[in-house]
């Protein structure tokens, strides 16, 4: 689901940056006013403006769904693991036991420190 989510939040978002960039500014609309062409344009007289203006809101609207919808998802615990099929650990307030180390041999008290075998006394 939240692949999902995210690819129509990654579409949305593009769409809305397209739509954005088509509008006219706001300066555009003081040339339309003294007759320059402003009954020729593909949505009619004025069509363009409202109908980018609602493909806006409704892109906007989509886009603030989706990241609220991917925010509260993205927060919710996780109910899978990937250490599912692995031991469970002891009952609680008990603790593992590790396995201890091997016994290493004693050395005589004469023997140099780090000395691989042990050495005779001197006579």
């Amino acid at each position: 689901m939240i692949i999902i989510l995210t690819i129509l939040h990654v579409l949305v978002s593009l769409f809305l940056v397209a739509v954005v960039l088509l509008q006219s500014g706001k300066g555009a609309e003081m040339g339309a006013s003294f007759g320059s062409s402003g009954s020729q344009s593909v949505f009619g007289a004025g069509g363009g403006t409202t109908f980018l203006s609602k493909m806006t809101t409704g892109a906007a609207v989509i886009f603030m769904l989706t990241s609220l919808t991917l925010a509260y998802v993205s927060g919710q615990p996780s109910t899978s693991s990937i250490m599912s099929g692995q031991n469970k650990p002891a009952a609680a307030g008990k603790t593992p036991q590790m396995p201890q180390p091997a016994a290493v041999p004693a050395q005589p008290a004469n023997a140099p420190t780090g000395s691989a075998a042990p050495v005779a006394p001197l006579k």
